[in-house]
């Protein structure tokens, strides 16, 4: 089986192989990078310039497509586990009722009524009354909460033969299979690239912890769009417009964190983040006068650095 490979241009190498590994939605370590063409600034700048080039073969698709579907099978066994507990606990509840039954049983009660004065147990009595009125009441508000199904209207069908229609199958099929029912609406835009976006009840499942959910069923979309394919089309996976919502997010942890290292006048060491995530904190601070970042470390703890020029 031939590996895929892919050839990317910019400036410099290393912007080359930043873009390719962005576009690719991969890390470095995931992929051999050769380089076709160095970059040349040309003369005074403007005369025979040209930007570098290089080639970026991807290494183990078959191992990275069985870790992203080990992300989205995890989300179909939480899902199946849920309907499981509801049972349960209703069973145990039958089987608790009966142990209560046998408490009437002890008869020491009358004999501690003669020691006991009688004006005081009316007065327990009717705190005992109030405290069951004031639950019933409450019980109705919680059971409006659950009432508030969505109406999913389905999204328009693409084209099946285009890059945007295998996409949307795809993904509507792997939901189902999750027990998600959502819309998959998608569009390309003029560089032929496809966005997707999803829309349904429970999103926050598609979405996972720091969106590791999303990025996965993006990825696994994205092999499906480009297998048996010689040009590379650029898959984006979105819902509730996560993906512009976390972009602002890092955007202002960058600054913040560019501001500190300026305040302390030492380094900052960024969280680990996937390669996605650590351009756009490079882009956010790569007009930044007084600071300049970097990456460190391997895969899965490679992070972005903040240090003073």
């Amino acid at each position: 089986m031939s590996k895929k490979c892919y050839e990317f241009s910019a400036k410099t190498i290393e912007e080359a192989i930043s873009m390719g590994l962005e576009e690719l939605g991969v890390a470095i370590s995931d992929v051999t990078v050769d380089i076709i063409q160095e970059g040349s600034k040309g003369l005074f700048g403007l005369f025979g310039s040209r930007l570098a080039k290089v080639k970026l073969t991807l290494n183990n698709d078959e191992e990275d497509a069985a870790l992203a579907m080990e992300i989205v099978n995890q989300v179909m066994h939480e899902e199946e586990k849920k309907e499981v507990p509801a049972e349960k606990k209703s069973v145990e509840k039958k089987e608790k009722k009966p142990a209560a039954e046998k408490k009437p049983a002890a008869e020491k009660k009358p004999a501690a009524e003669k020691k006991a004065p009688a004006e005081k147990k009316p007065q327990q009595e009717k705190k005992a009354e109030k405290k069951p009125a004031e639950k019933k009441e409450k019980k109705p508000a919680a059971e409006k909460k659950p009432v508030e199904p969505k109406e999913i209207v389905p999204a328009e069908q693409a084209d099946r033969a285009t890059a945007a229609g295998k996409a949307q199958e795809f993904l509507q099929e792997l939901t189902k299979l999750m027990g998600v029912n959502v819309s998959v609406a998608v569009a390309t835009d003029e560089e032929g690239n496809v966005k997707v976006n999803m829309e349904g009840d429970t999103l926050g499942i598609l979405i996972g912890r720091r969106g590791e959910t999303l990025d996965a069923l993006q990825y696994l979309t994205s092999l499906q769009v480009n297998k048996g394919q010689n040009d590379y089309t650029r898959v984006t996976l979105d819902t509730e417009n996560y993906r512009a919502k976390r972009e602002e997010a890092l955007v202002r942890l960058a600054n913040r964190m560019a501001n500190r290292a300026q305040k302390t006048g030492r380094k900052v060491a960024m969280e680990p983040m996937n390669p996605y995530e650590r351009r756009i904190l490079h882009s956010a601070l790569q007009n930044n006068p007084n600071v300049s970042t970097h990456s460190e470390g391997e895969e899965p703890n490679r992070h972005v650095v903040i240090t003073l020029k």
